[in-house]
């Protein structure tokens, strides 16, 4: 059980509502502080003019509104604001959109009645995921498009995703005996006016970020394995001069993981060798190609923009992102714009960025495996039957270039593509849902070109039948990849194996990378 509004959240915290399907429930204390906030407002907002309250909304701010239509009001803002298009959001994506938005309410800023953070619960607990589409929001004001959509099913309107199944929420209410919200005072407003879509996708793309660059880590290992590379690229003495945090916490993984391997030659043993000074030419390549020898130097970035996004993402989810602030202690409410997503939509770039140079990593150590000029030691394509009849891996690459190409395309920034609208009432704004939306699509991609890099992988080593020699931790990953993709020899469809593989990846992290405190360990 996930305690929410006791105190902060973790990404941990998130990641087990969202993977294990661990149940929350919501903090008492906090709850009686909601209610607190609730009543300041109600007793606050009489004889007063306050935003959002008995006025309209945004450049409409100016119009009151009367006192018989304030509540209808509130409907009519969740209404007329549900205009999402393109495809719907993942079920596991809304999901996290809920979390983000219930624990922004559970700080006790946002003056809801109890009964909107207790319905947000339930949904959550019972698996009841709101229609949310991935366009609309501009991430100024707030997610105002996307979190209309969820508060159109609070108020027992619009439709849900309910066990696999597009429903209306009506029947799901009445099947799980569910009381849609009652507009008090402000809980339109409220529930729309904030950063948790861009909040909650993100935090779900860090999560699946880390799986990534975990996976991106050991077939980076097995790579070098298999071509019986030098052991000094990652080592402690070569990566420790280097600054970065990032980098020798890769190079630590190299050789946490490859520290038993049987194939991983010492430099001293092979090159400084009295022996080879009489060669013109070393059959031996002195130094491998980049794409085995800089993983450290490549992937270290990757690791230092991970951690970064995650720590100001979290901080956004422990955030009070409402318009006004209701501040019970000050016996104030204050007006201002911390809606506005520019921290989660930087981040979100940057990760993008960061995973999209991950995959073109991936797709150079592909290429390396398949072709033959350059590695000297497998078959064209890694193909274990005919030359010329069988093919290999030869289509796959094809996916994976492709793939490739698409996330460097999708590098472009959201963060400087503002764009003034609202009759200029939100003349700057951060397209923060749209940053976290691509990046979760540049993730989803990355998935893809490693499950064929993995593929390819579990080819070579069986060419050269060198499973014996794998160390303890690249033969557990090859045993455990191979019962879900056995050894082919002849041409078969493989996109089955292919996604197969990638959704062991998205669901099974190897937990290698951010669970381990020494990074610098020889």
């Amino acid at each position: 059980m996930v305690n929410v509004g006791g105190g902060a959240l973790s990404l941990d915290n998130v990641a087990e509502i969202l993977f294990n399907d661990t149940k929350i429930e919501l903090d008492k204390n906090a709850v009686k502080k909601v209610d607190g906030s609730f009543h300041f407002l109600k007793q606050f907002s009489t004889n007063k003019l306050i935003y959002g309250i008995n006025t309209g909304f945004g450049p409409m701010a100016q119009y009151k509104v009367s006192t018989e239509n304030l509540l209808q009001l509130q409907y009519n803002l969740i209404r007329s604001h549900c205009s999402g298009a393109g495809n719907l959001m993942s079920p596991i994506s809304v999901k996290a959109l809920m979390i983000a938005r219930l624990n922004s309410l559970m700080q006790a800023y946002s003056g809801v009645h109890t009964d909107a953070v207790e319905l947000i619960k339930d949904l959550i607990n019972k698996n009841v995921m709101p229609c949310v589409f991935e366009h609309g929001g501009v991430g100024a004001s707030g997610d105002l498009v996307q979190l209309a959509h969820l508060a159109l099913v609070l108020i027992g309107e619009g439709e849900v995703i309910y066990e696999g199944q597009l429903q209306p929420t009506e029947e799901v209410f009445k099947k799980l005996n569910i009381k849609p919200l009652s507009i008090q005072i402000r809980e339109g407003l409220a529930i729309l006016n904030g950063t948790s879509a861009m909040t909650g996708i993100g935090l779900l793309n860090i999560i699946q970020a880390q799986k990534l660059l975990e996976w991106s880590v050991m077939l980076s290992a097995m790579i070098n394995e298999v071509v019986e590379a030098f052991d000094d690229h990652y080592s402690y003495e070569l990566n420790v001069v280097k600054h970065h945090k990032g980098q020798q916490k890769i190079a630590a993984m190299l050789r946490d993981i490859l520290g038993d391997s049987k194939m991983i030659r010492n430099r001293s043993e092979h090159l400084y060798n009295p022996d080879k000074l009489n060669q013109e030419v070393f059959e031996d390549k002195v130094q491998e190609y980049y794409s085995l020898r800089c993983v450290t130097q490549v992937l270290g970035p990757v690791y230092d923009t991970i951690c970064s996004a995650e720590n100001v993402v979290v901080n956004e989810l422990n955030s009070v992102n409402d318009n006004p602030i209701i501040d019970v202690a000050n016996k104030n409410i204050f007006h201002g714009g911390n809606f506005h997503g520019d921290y989660v939509s930087l981040e979100m770039d940057k990760l993008k960025i960061a995973v999209t140079r991950l995959s073109m990593l991936s797709e150079r150590q592909l290429n390396y495996l398949l072709n033959e000029k350059l590695n000297k030691k497998f078959p064209p394509f890694v193909n274990l039957g005919v030359l010329g009849f069988n093919f290999g891996m030869q289509g796959m690459q094809f996916t994976a270039t492709s793939t490739v190409a698409e996330n460097q395309t999708l590098s472009f920034p959201m963060y400087v593509h503002s764009i003034p609208n609202n009759n200029d009432n939100q003349d700057i704004v951060s397209m923060g849902c749209n940053a976290a939306v691509i990046t979760k699509k540049v993730i989803d991609n990355s998935f893809e070109v490693l499950a064929i890099q993995m593929m390819t992988v579990l080819q070579a080593i069986d060419y050269i039948g060198c499973v014996p020699r794998l160390s303890t931790q690249t033969l557990k990953v090859y045993k455990t990849i191979r019962e879900i993709f056995p050894k082919f020899v002849g041409d078969q469809p493989k996109y089955k194996d292919l996604n197969m593989i990638k959704n062991y990846f998205e669901q099974s992290g190897l937990l290698i990378a951010f669970k381990n405190g020494n990074s610098t360990k020889k």
